[in-house]
């Protein structure tokens, strides 16, 4: 039926954030620690943090997540304070609740509680408008391990040159 309230209201309704927009990532994260497993999981966040966010801004450095009686909270990571935020405004550094499946927490709790394992926050994203942090289940590097990475990178890196080279010389 034309005209009907609820046709107006998805007219002028505002449309909804789709894909994925990256804020912050950690990208020493890959070079100190071998990733087990990754988990999405939800933020509570307060509206200051959100709008900081949106605005693109945060620091994953120093970042880590732990699993505390039966919840996952992620904390010292740096979500600045909103610069237009007054008396409202949050903590830069502070625990965040992680929103996981209990599955996910049992699972993530048993693997953590191995010797070695941790929990480190590997990006902050928003995902259909939510916000969204992709957590891993890691284990430290050794420093010949981070060389032994490196290495095998610029193999890698030489080899690919080698044959774009013989590629070329070819046409």
């Amino acid at each position: 039926m034309p005209g009907s309230t609820t046709e107006s209201i998805e007219e002028n309704a505002v449309p909804r954030e789709k894909g994925e927009k990256v804020v912050a990532t950690n990208r020493k994260a890959r070079h100190d620690y071998l990733i087990e497993d990754t988990y999405e999981a939800g933020m509570v966040l307060s509206g200051t943090e959100v709008k900081s966010l949106r605005a693109g801004r945060a620091s994953l450095v120093d970042g880590y997540a732990f699993i505390e009686s039966g919840e996952a909270w992620l904390d010292a990571v740096h979500i600045p304070e909103y610069t237009a935020g007054t008396w409202t405004n949050h903590p830069p550094r502070r625990k965040r609740k992680l929103l996981l499946h209990k599955q996910e927490i049992i699972k993530i709790s048993h693997k953590t509680k191995e010797g070695g394992y941790t929990l480190i926050p590997l990006k902050i994203y928003f995902s259909d408008g939510k916000a969204k942090v992709e957590i891993a289940v890691a284990k430290g590097k050794k420093e010949f391990d981070k060389r032994q990475t490196l290495r095998e990178r610029q193999d890698k890196r030489e080899s690919d040159r080698a044959i774009s080279a013989r590629r070329n010389l070819g046409d």
